[in-house]
């Protein structure tokens, strides 16, 4: 079952201020960022005392940035289960496609 989401990279945003100067674009990290996040479940348990961000680590295995994303740009994520926990991302801003690729997040702990 697809999954769809929209989601904007706000103009004040960190990255913006050296990426780049004059003529801001969101970097990759940041797309993907949106996409491991829109994959996570809500309300997963943090590790027991630890202190530490306990995002689950995931596999990249593809990712293309196909054309630039300006600050505010309104884009739509489209993600596609697939084989072996592997999901699809498309992120696309109006008709034209922003970014593509396949990643996995590790099996959840019983």
């Amino acid at each position: 079952m697809q999954f769809e989401t929209t989601f904007v990279i706000a103009p004040d945003h960190p990255a913006f201020a050296g990426h780049f100067p004059g003529t801001p674009i969101v970097p990759g990290v940041v797309l993907l960022d949106a996409v491991i996040h829109a994959l996570l479940p809500t309300g997963r348990p943090a590790a027991a005392g630890d202190g530490f961000d306990t995002t689950p680590l995931c596999q990249i295995s593809a990712a293309k940035f196909l054309s630039p994303v300006g600050p505010g740009e309104i884009l739509t994520l489209l993600l596609t289960p697939g084989a072996s926990g592997s999901t699809r991302f498309d992120i696309s801003s109006g008709q034209r496609k922003v970014a593509t690729g396949t990643l996995a997040l590790p099996p959840s702990a019983p």
